[in-house]
């Protein structure tokens, strides 16, 4: 059976809409990544220690995502049902197949237009073939995806005490590996209470619910806290009898990577307050989401780097700093996730 205009139109359509809206935005960007690349000679005077500090920071954080992976796919009591009622046997799930599914699939979102739904599927496919069950690893992804942005949503609100009873900036930064650890202490924490009394999200969503109510009347207190309690469900379930690892896996991931940001600026002198790196890192995170180009490739370099100049980190420390972070967290992972993609390929298809 053939396919009609109309269906063409929007397969199509689409697509092409959104290469568009990509090409449109890495032209607007392509100023400030040749800005940042043309400071590439000057990573020549860091001291190699520096590299090999941020590329454990990163590991770590890549790892923590592998280990909350394999806490949400771990078979439980009635996974995988069988028509006769028995339940199927799930392979175990190894770090090794964890790692080269994420691998491929952050590299997939970083380079392929609306680049997140393709990573999605490229990291579940590579589940799926090992013999994880479609349902499992739909609903398991999709809790670490929900747990992550909580993680990173929670961030800002941490950050507010920081910002007002932090140290003065001279000669601080250096404390952000401690902030990092104290602020994945409260994070674990306040998950684990979100995960143990629903009633806690159910009183935070009416309140956050009616503040969103005065600029959208449309959104209720009480549907907001629907909201929320619907996504805590969902993360429950995924991550049943393991809430501590879970949220402890989903902190260190942002935490190493904030400590990254961290030891890339250090690298390079700069003072300025970590609650500050804090705060600009959270926003530029954010960049990330919107699905203008891969990964948010420019508009988080150019909008990170915009923001540790307003937090008074001189221009050009801001803009080496952020190309050395950038080179470890996105730069670097994607020819590691090709070949993760290829190794898995070539194994497959034997």
């Amino acid at each position: 059976m053939g396919i009609s205009g109309k269906a063409l139109v929007r397969r199509w359509g689409w697509r092409a809409i959104g290469l568009a809206v990509t090409g449109i935005g890495l032209y607007l960007v392509a100023p400030s990544l040749l800005t940042m690349f043309g400071a590439w000679p000057q990573l020549a005077d860091v001291a190699v220690s520096w590299f090999a500090v941020l590329a454990v920071l990163e590991i770590c954080s890549f790892a923590a995502l592998w280990w909350l992976a394999r806490i949400a796919l771990a078979p439980g009591p009635g996974d995988a049902p069988t028509a006769d009622g028995q339940v199927a046997v799930v392979p175990h799930l190894g770090w090794g197949t964890t790692a080269t599914a994420q691998l491929a699939g952050n590299a997939a979102s970083k380079v392929v237009p609306g680049g997140a739904a393709t990573g999605g599927v490229l990291q579940a496919k590579i589940l799926i073939s090992v013999g994880q069950p479609a349902a499992a690893v739909a609903s398991g992804l999709t809790a670490v995806s929900l747990l992550g942005t909580a993680v990173l949503l929670l961030l800002p609100v941490l950050t507010i005490p920081a910002l007002i009873i932090g140290p003065p900036p001279a000669k601080q930064l250096q404390l952000g590996l401690v902030v990092s650890v104290i602020l994945a202490a409260a994070i674990v924490a306040l998950g684990v209470t979100a995960l143990t009394w629903p009633r806690v999200v159910a009183v935070v969503g009416r309140g956050i619910g009616r503040t969103v109510h005065v600029a959208h009347a449309s959104v209720t207190p009480e549907r907001f806290a629907d909201t929320l309690l619907a996504a805590r469900d969902r993360i429950a379930a995924a991550f049943q009898a393991h809430w501590w690892r879970a949220t402890f896996a989903a902190a260190a991931n942002r935490m190493f990577d904030y400590a990254a940001l961290v030891a890339a600026l250090v690298a390079f002198g700069a003072h300025v307050r970590p609650a500050e790196v804090l705060l600009a890192y959270v926003v530029a995170q954010a960049f990330a989401i919107v699905p203008i180009t891969p990964g948010g490739v420019g508009f988080v370099d150019a909008g990170l780097t915009t923001l540790l100049v307003l937090v008074d980190v001189p221009a050009d420390t801001a803009l080496i700093g952020v190309l050395l972070y950038r080179l470890f967290s996105f730069w670097l992972p994607i020819p590691l996730g090709a070949l993760a993609w290829a190794g898995w390929r070539t194994h497959h298809r034997g």
